[in-house]
């Protein structure tokens, strides 16, 4: 096992005599941030009044504890601010297009209008979502061949992953208001379905992603983790041909349920950093093995490649041609999986360091465990409400506990035994293949409470 310590920096005759005191959380706002907050707090109160009648008790009080929470978030990272505003704006762009002359919205309007069919719809956001991501996900891979680590290829896979978060939340802002112009009884906040969750996924695990782009100043991981959400994305273009995951559906009453727009997001956090964190983990390993020549000490490495190009098969079977869609996204699997493994080497050169590769494991996997231990609590107390108890060992409620229990015991290893290296990477990524059991597998192979999502 690696273990990774460190070392005092010797005194300097040099070092000033005093220390310097940061200045408080709030004395670092400026003008700009009281701005964005004053323009939240505006939006708040516009929802308020103008969406009064469609929002229940419970909805009126996730609004008003929302708002503090989005502002206190762009403080904390500013450019979390220009995402909001422009997602806000943009999703009143789309709400005014969907009004005809007579000042009434109209569903009909998402194809008959030029902003809507090809930009700001739901679907054309979210398709454009898409393609960005994949777009990105090459640049990143071209970034890291090129010279210099800030280097133009990286500023432009960065600059298109915030864009696809952007058209990703205002697809979802938009598909929500979508849902009430089909009737009262339909709207719904969408994370009700594998196309609604997946979307969510996409944009959170990028999201989280930026930030430690951002806080690590370093581009190098961006074609790991971006790997994932392209699958996702994958999954996501399957899934909207073969089952027409788009069309927006009534809840089933066992969502109808104002927990649901607490559990579900929690969760997504919570499988967003897991995927960041098995991502890096793998980066651990190529950086580790890059000078490794003998088959044998690589086939731990093979063996997770053949794993990650033909797990896809299992949705062979699938109607609409998903037989053929799987092939070919095995095949593609594997041409990448085999490209980065014999470009090892000079992969290797260009990543940080295992110090930074470690720590970011370990922030992801922290920041997941926080959110999914929420998410189960809150899970719990939606059981209960809905089905009369707090746990009944369910497959999803079981595997759910599964990924807690493996994850808890990583952290403990760390803080505790000072679990570090080749042994917390390949628990990182098995945690992973744990999760995605959890998430698809169970919906998959499984039956229970939790059916209504089979796939």
């Amino acid at each position: 096992m690696n273990t990774i310590t460190a070392t005092p920096a010797p005194p300097s005759s040099t070092a000033p005599k005093t220390m310097d005191l940061n200045p408080g959380f709030m004395a670092r706002r400026n003008v700009w941030d009281w701005l964005f907050a004053l323009i939240l707090l505006a939006g708040t109160v516009f929802a308020w009044v103008q969406y009064d009648s469609a929002m229940d008790v419970y909805e009126k009080g996730i609004l008003l504890l929302t708002t503090p929470s989005l502002i206190a978030m762009g403080w904390f990272w500013r450019p979390l601010q220009k995402l909001m505003l422009t997602v806000g704006g943009l999703s009143l762009l789309a709400i005014w297009l969907y009004h005809g002359p007579d000042g009434v919205a109209h569903l009909d309007r998402a194809e008959a209008v030029f902003g809507l069919k090809y930009f700001l719809s739901s679907q054309s956001a979210i398709l454009w979502m898409g393609v960005l991501c994949f777009i990105a996900t090459a640049f990143y891979w071209v970034a890291l061949f090129a010279k210099g680590e800030q280097n133009a290829f990286g500023r432009i896979a960065s600059t298109m992953v915030w864009v696809a978060v952007t058209l990703a939340l205002v697809g979802t802002m938009v598909r929500w208001y979508e849902s009430h112009l089909m009737g009262p009884d339909i709207g719904h906040i969408p994370v009700s379905n594998l196309y609604e969750v997946f979307v969510m996924f996409i944009w959170m695990t990028a999201l989280f992603y930026l930030y430690y782009e951002d806080q690590y100043a370093t581009r190098a991981l961006g074609g790991f983790v971006m790997l994932v959400v392209s699958a996702a994305v994958g999954f996501l273009l399957w899934y909207t041909v073969a089952r027409e995951g788009q069309e927006i559906q009534p809840l089933i009453p066992a969502l109808q349920s104002w927990w649901m727009k607490l559990h579900v997001p929690a969760n997504f956090i919570g499988y967003g950093t897991f995927a960041i964190a098995a991502m890096v983990a793998f980066a651990y390993l190529i950086k580790q093995q890059a000078t490794e020549t003998k088959w044998y000490k690589l086939a731990p490495l093979w063996l997770l490649g053949v794993a990650l190009c033909f797990e896809p098969l299992a949705f062979r079977q699938s109607q609409a041609g998903g037989s053929s869609y799987w092939i070919v996204y095995a095949g593609i699997s594997a041409l990448i999986v085999g490209g980065i493994l014999a470009l090892r080497k000079p992969i290797a050169e260009r990543l940080p360091s295992f110090e930074i590769l470690d720590n970011v494991m370990y922030k992801s996997i922290a920041v997941g465990f926080a959110f999914f231990t929420i998410a189960t609590v809150l899970g719990a107390l939606w059981a209960a409400d809905a089905w009369g108890g707090y746990w009944s060992w369910d497959p999803k409620e079981t595997w759910a506990l599964i990924v807690w229990l493996n994850y808890a015991a990583w952290l403990h290893m760390r803080l505790m035994k000072g679990l570090r290296g080749t042994v917390s990477a390949w628990w990182a990524l098995v945690g992973l293949a744990v999760t995605t059991f959890a998430f698809l597998g169970v919906n998959m192979f499984l039956s229970g409470l939790h059916s209504y999502g089979e796939l």
